[in-house]
């Protein structure tokens, strides 16, 4: 369970997240965390895992506080967006040195190589991989122990369809454990596929908390991506606020 109560993040002048008040609670429910570039979704998702230190506010994880913590993040699977490693080591390597650091969790790489075939590219350096595969790999490192929270940051970033259709089969595993997952993305057709909610951020606070069904009834659409496209286009929600015109700029950035 993951409580956020009046979440606040500055860099220099600029507030990135205004009092954000969020809680993931529900076995097995898949939440989306949606919103344009520039909305907060990153730093709040930083802030979750202690890599930002928030100016304001609690989070807790199975009601613990976790400021000046670190002992939770072993419950918590993360797949950045960005697939950074070391280019001189091989997958093999990196996985063991994952796994060093991880001593004492029961690892389930060898499925998840299987799964993403993944065999054939264990002895090649990692600066010599695809992006796709370097995804694969991204995968593969992030889920591999069984954690009861998934947090998933544009997990589908050039992944080939098979394993899209492999991904999408681990969520909906994930959901049948009981696990609780949060996933950003920008492909709305993936989110009207794998999530039960959805958390709408939008400079920095949040405009729509719900499920899908409950978003689209609100927008009066058929789907999420139009639903989105009616917040950010400047529906009746936004304009009591001021927002319209940038919401317009920043419509063009999803």
């Amino acid at each position: 369970m993951i409580a956020i109560r009046q979440l606040s993040k500055s860099f220099g002048s600029l507030e990135v997240l205004k009092g954000i008040d969020l809680i993931f609670d529900k076995p097995g429910c898949v939440t989306a965390v949606l919103g344009p570039n520039g909305s907060g979704k990153t730093t709040l998702i930083k802030a979750l895992l202690g890599l930002v230190i928030p100016d304001g506010g609690i989070i807790e994880v199975d009601r613990q506080n976790v400021r000046g913590q670190w002992d939770y993040r072993a419950r918590i699977s993360y797949l950045p967006q960005a697939a950074r490693f070391p280019e001189n080591l091989t997958v093999r390597e990196l996985i063991d040195f994952v796994k060093n650091i991880r001593r004492g969790q029961q690892s389930q790489e060898e499925r998840f190589i299987r799964l993403f075939d993944l065999e054939p590219h264990l002895d090649k350096r990692l600066g010599n991989l695809s992006g796709g595969t370097r995804q694969k790999v991204n995968i593969a490192l992030a889920l591999m122990y069984d954690c009861p929270l998934w947090i998933l940051d544009e997990p589908t970033n050039g992944l080939d369809p098979l394993a899209m259709v492999h991904f999408r089969e681990l969520v909906q595993e994930a959901r049948a454990q009981g696990k609780i997952v949060l996933i950003t993305t920008h492909i709305m057709s993936l989110v009207e596929e794998i999530a039960n909610e959805v958390v709408f951020l939008l400079e920095g606070k949040i405009h729509f908390q719900g499920t899908i069904q409950a978003l689209k009834t609100q927008h009066n659409q058929q789907s999420v991506e139009r639903a989105i496209a009616s917040i950010l286009s400047g529906g009746a929600s936004f304009s009591a606020n001021g927002h319209s015109a940038q919401v317009q700029q920043l419509a063009l950035s999803m």
